[in-house]
């Protein structure tokens, strides 16, 4: 028996919802990806730079207050070396970039034949990014009619993540073949009304859920970075870098006039 006309609206209301709720969740989770990735990188490569900085300027303040004998000069000298960042605590260690044993991930890789990957470039390749959009249009957990194949498709999803997370494009490739020589998803049996309003409700939930974490992942510090440079968050990157390093040029020249 065919369904009703108002059902069949009200399925087709469910689908666009569906695939519409997928295409944010992909788009939160690759700007969320950006921003670990950013924040991460962003330490690695510019953290040494703002030290550099931080040291010169101490210095630069010593210098002029051991020539002038100011005690305005003596302050400042004193507050200028108070920021430059001492060498972080054995607790602060282990805390982040050390495991129990007293290793950087690193060394626990060479040890344990384990792969460390840090983020090579704030935005994975575009080869990646369709690789996973193209996943997880297919696999998303959304799409399945029982609680057995949504399980399935949640564990896949949270691979395609990772593989994602990383950058590696093999690895999507990879995920890309399993998925396609897996069992094929069922039909979507067809629902009540009630089931199809329920379903509806939840949607517009999860959304809500979704747009605060987007908004909250681009009012933080390092999204507002990444929305001055939507197009290359990796040039941000090389463009702050060149500004610190200029910066570090000239104190260091000022320096030298002053000590030599």
């Amino acid at each position: 028996m065919p369904a009703e006309p108002g059902t069949e609206r009200l399925e087709r209301a469910v689908r666009a919802a569906e695939q519409a709720l997928i295409e944010f969740e992909i788009a939160v989770e690759t700007f969320r990806v950006e921003v670990e990735n950013f924040s991460r990188l962003h330490h690695q490569r510019l953290g040494p730079l703002y030290g550099r900085l931080d040291e010169l300027e101490a210095r630069i303040a010593e210098a002029v207050a051991a020539r002038s004998g100011d005690p305005d000069d003596l302050r400042r000298a004193r507050e200028a070396r108070a920021l430059v960042q001492p060498m972080p605590d054995v607790e602060e260690l282990l805390g982040g970039w050390m495991d129990s044993d007293g290793l950087s991930p690193e060394a626990t890789a060479m040890l344990t034949g384990q792969r460390v990957r840090p983020p090579e470039r704030v935005r994975p390749s575009d080869a990646a990014r369709k690789a996973y959009r193209d996943l997880v249009r297919r696999a998303h957990p959304d799409l399945a009619t029982e609680e057995g194949e949504r399980r399935r498709r949640e564990e896949f999803v949270v691979r395609v993540n990772e593989a994602y997370a990383a950058g590696d494009e093999q690895r999507l490739r990879e995920l890309a073949e399993e998925w396609a020589a897996g069992p094929v998803p069922g039909q979507r049996r067809p629902d009540r009304a009630e089931e199809l309003y329920a379903r509806l409700e939840w949607l517009a939930r999860r959304k809500e859920l979704l747009a605060e974490l987007a908004a909250e992942l681009e009012s933080s510090a390092i999204g507002a970075m990444i929305k001055m440079a939507p197009e290359d968050p990796d040039g941000l990157l090389d463009e702050i870098a060149g500004g610190l390093l200029a910066q570090i040029a000239e104190r260091e020249t000022r320096l030298a006039s002053l000590v030599g």
